[in-house]
């Protein structure tokens, strides 16, 4: 299954059914602006119940070359796409990744400690110039008291203060009450898998058949389950799903 449409699956589809949760969306944006105006963060506020997002610019979003209009740009998605589109192709994977598994760390951890969990990452952006910048990334869930189901989820994005090449990607897990590291990327894709490879299991994150793939890539259906295969035993993992489910890792700490 494509990883978007497993995330919208567990992130929106959930609000469907059910009793309804009456959170004050006030509080919660105010938080997010509050954040832009002290870290000069681009906030993006979404609304798992109503498929929405409020986004907070800053002076750092001219930095990447983003433009909003308003403050918030109120858009009808939780996936905020003029962000997203500027976020390296294997950084934008894990990220998703990283995502549903926060998500599912997060709903079976007892609700009195779900609030001290959040996302660290180090990712690669585009700025203004088309060249990539290391941005700090962070995540933050926000679990209704009334339903017991994810209403909001806070994302914001900063430039990293430290731009060196010697630097890799990092996904992090952890805890801010106990300083502690709960889960972080396990699999460095780069270092095990060839270059066609890469390509192949990008697609197939994406949701891509063989037979899809070996026309995109002009070769042949057999070549790509022969990658394919290739990967499985690379990672030691039985079935393409788990070459995502298994990349991260899992500290005995909690």
């Amino acid at each position: 299954m494509d990883i978007v449409k497993k995330l919208n699956q567990v992130l929106v589809h959930e609000h469907n059914n059910g009793q309804k949760c009456i959170m004050d969306t006030e509080v919660y944006k105010n938080i997010a602006e509050t954040y832009t105006k002290t870290e000069h963060s681009i906030a993006v506020l979404s609304d798992m119940q109503l498929n929405m997002s409020y986004i907070y610019s800053s002076s750092a979003a001219s930095e990447l070359g983003l433009s909003f209009s308003g403050c918030p740009m109120v858009i009808d998605s939780i996936w905020e796409e003029e962000i997203l589109k500027k976020i390296h192709p294997d950084d934008k994977l894990k990220k998703y990744v990283h995502e549903l598994r926060f998500f599912e760390f997060s709903s079976a951890t007892d609700p009195e400690k779900r609030s001290e969990l959040s996302v660290l990452s180090r990712i690669r952006m585009k700025d203004k110039n088309d060249t990539y910048k290391f941005i700090r990334h962070r995540m933050f869930y926000f679990f209704s008291p009334y339903n017991a189901k994810l209403r909001f989820a806070l994302c914001l994005y900063n430039i990293d203060l430290d731009q060196s090449k010697l630097l890799q990607s990092s996904f992090l897990i952890i805890n801010s009450a106990k300083g502690e590291i709960i889960i972080e990327d396990r699999l460095n894709y780069t270092n095990i898998l060839s270059k066609r490879e890469l390509e192949i299991l990008k697609y197939i994150g994406d949701g891509y058949t063989s037979k899809e793939i070996a026309g995109i890539l002009s070769i042949s259906i057999n070549t790509v389950n022969r990658h394919r295969q290739n990967i499985l035993e690379r990672l030691k993992v039985k079935n393409s799903v788990s070459a995502f489910n298994e990349s991260l890792y899992y500290y005995d700490k909690i």
